[in-house]
């Protein structure tokens, strides 16, 4: 007699699950599969495909309920709500074990370290009692405690400050001169953009959302998003399938990024309401991404992540107003910043990544200069104060654009040479701006928000050059600037030429 893994009860329609060995009620696999793309047990990938049937006796079929209303159409109605119930109370089973293990192991942890002070502070103690005896034996009378110098607390170390100098020399002595890329997108390319693919139904139904896109850079149909569901997911549009799900949130995901290239590993990073960001890192024995690390440097929301030019460190913003950096190579948190007059709710790197900019609560973007981690300037716009939710600088290196107005109804594009905003685009009434972004060629800037997604030229004719409508609330370009990638709600819409 077979057990469903899931249930826990005899299934009607047995299926064993090829790579793990378990077995399920189909109908429950299914709903699982379609839901998280893994293996409920052993958490591996799991495809419809890998399911197989087990023949099993008897081997008659529940009658299948009419469509009308009727006393069987209300069973098989409880059904689902039992099927959904029981899905439900597996995963909260799996997550309290879990919950408990970790509680386990940090009450485990702090015992520990308990025991080590207190062994260290009476160490320290009979060694001053030793000390004192023999001063008074030889008639040497005692000195007060030295305390050793230290360097400042925040203050950002030497050779993090020598990864952004060395950066900020390579980038910006090839900026001015810089080729674009063979085949780039032009702008009357953008202005024939057009519905490309539509993918619906990406991460869970409740809370359902999404908040964060990225395009792979080295992978042209792979996208990571994150999600009200307190999860990360990699997806494949061109096979329509979810590669990866990167689980360990408690709480809602603001902002994902995607290190590609360079020395290291391929690293996912995630930022989230539950005050942590996560780092997952790709295992090819595997060929899946495995836990990295969890910063937990911040009493706040982190609301603000991005990922430095060189690609090994990245920056943290939260709304406790502070922002950090941590090392990439080390997961190590090298600096953390005092505290700011306003919260922070956005925040974006320079391109030849020696400045940083954030958003704040009143309305203003200050600049931050990442060899000091002090503030080199503070741009705010006119009117009342307002949150700035996106930030983002051109790949000309002297441009940059925040909203304008508390309505969201603008975005203001600075000029950071002057530190003054030369221009100002209007995106029209009921417009509220969620998004922004240059795209590399600095020729077009997108906006994203709650009534649309539009494409600008970000020079003096202000050219609207193409607009859909659709809530957004984050945009990504593709590859060579001939697509432009929106999210909204649990669906993700490209368009191209």
């Amino acid at each position: 007699m077979f057990f469903c893994a899931i249930s826990g009860e005899v299934p009607t329609d047995p299926v064993v699950a090829q790579p793990s060995g378990h077995v399920y009620e189909r109908r429950l696999i299914e709903k699982y599969i379609a839901e998280n793309g893994a293996d409920p047990i052993t958490g591996g990938k799991l495809e419809l495909s890998d399911i197989i049937t087990v023949k099993a006796n008897p081997s008659s079929a529940p009658p299948r309920p009419p469509n009308f209303t009727s006393v069987p159409a209300i069973l098989n109605a409880l059904q689902n709500e039992w099927d959904a119930l029981v899905l439900e109370t597996f995963t909260l089973r799996q997550q309290y074990n879990a919950t408990r293990q970790e509680l386990s192991h940090a009450l485990y942890q702090q015992d520990a370290a308990t025991r080590v002070v207190a062994r260290l502070l009476k160490e320290r103690d009979n060694a001053r009692e030793a000390l004192a005896n023999v001063q008074s034996s030889m008639g040497i009378a005692p000195v007060d405690d030295v305390e050793m110098d230290a360097e400042p607390a925040n203050a950002v170390p030497e050779d993090t400050a020598a990864i952004v100098e060395a950066t900020l020399n390579d980038l910006s002595a090839t900026r001015k001169r810089r080729k674009m890329v063979e085949g780039y997108a032009t702008v009357d390319t953008v202005r024939s953009f057009e519905p490309k693919q539509s993918i619906p139904s990406l991460h869970a139904s409740s809370p359902a959302g999404i908040n964060s896109i990225v395009v792979s850079s080295e992978s042209p149909d792979v996208f990571i998003t994150g999600g009200n569901d307190k999860t990360v997911q990699v997806y494949d549009a061109s096979t329509q399938k979810v590669l990866h799900t990167l689980k360990g949130h408690t709480k809602k995901v603001h902002h994902v990024a995607w290190r590609e290239g360079g020395d290291g590993i391929p690293l996912i990073i995630s930022a989230s309401a539950d005050k942590t960001s996560r780092v997952w890192g790709y295992d090819e024995s595997s060929s899946a991404y495995a836990p990295k690390q969890t910063f937990k440097t911040h009493k706040g929301e982190v609301v603000g992540l991005g990922i430095h030019p060189s690609k090994r460190l990245v920056a943290l913003a939260s709304a406790d107003k502070t922002f950090s950096l941590h090392d990439l190579s080390t997961f190590q948190t090298v600096y953390h910043s005092d505290q700011f007059d306003t919260p922070f709710h956005s925040l974006a790197f320079h391109p030849d990544g020696h400045f940083l900019g954030l958003g704040k609560s009143s309305g203003a973007v200050v600049i931050i200069d990442i060899r000091t981690g002090s503030a080199a300037a503070e741009l705010a716009a006119d009117g009342e104060a307002f949150s700035v939710e996106a930030v983002t600088f051109s790949e000309n290196g002297w441009q940059m654009a925040a909203p304008g107005s508390a309505e969201g109804e603008t975005v203001a594009l600075w000029d950071l040479r002057k530190q003054k905003a030369t221009m100002g685009l209007d995106l029209g009434g009921g417009f509220k701006v969620k998004s922004l972004s240059f795209d590399y060629s600095a020729a077009w800037i997108g906006v994203g928000g709650i009534g649309g997604l539009k494409l600008f030229a970000p020079n003096k004719t202000k050219e609207e050059l193409w607009s859909t409508d659709g809530d957004v609330t984050d945009i990504a370009f593709g590859h060579l600037g001939k697509s432009v990638w929106a999210a909204g709600g649990r669906e993700v819409r490209i368009w191209g030429a």
